[in-house]
């Protein structure tokens, strides 16, 4: 799936990355938790979270994530907008709950990594 897709199917807003919506993803991540990102999730991943701070664009640069979903609304400030598009990120949010949003990714084809 790629970025793009991710996009429509949320009915996203792109903050940052928009040359980059074509890139492919093969799996998802939903959780507020960093440590659980860094324990479960692989390469390519789309990270979808309601946690706003820093450590979360760390967490992706470090995971090598192509996309953060931003969900509930919630919108990062623009230091770590810059800090994502450094990394050629894509950053997006979108009104959904994460429940909503995880479900609408799933029922579109994008599988977790133990699906």
């Amino acid at each position: 799936m790629t970025i793009r897709d991710i996009r429509e199917l949320l009915g996203a807003q792109v903050l940052c990355g928009e040359d980059n919506m074509d890139q492919v993803v093969l799996s998802a991540c939903g959780s507020d938790l960093m440590s659980d990102v860094l324990a479960y999730v692989k390469e390519q991943s789309v990270l979808l979270t309601g946690l706003v701070n820093p450590q979360v664009m760390r967490t992706a640069e470090m995971m090598d994530m192509r996309c953060i979903v931003f969900v509930r609304g919630k919108k990062p400030d623009g230091a770590m907008l810059d800090l994502a598009d450094s990394h050629g990120m894509v950053v997006m949010n979108t009104p959904l709950r994460m429940y909503t949003a995880c479900g609408r990714l799933y029922a579109g084809g994008l599988k977790g990594e133990d699906a």
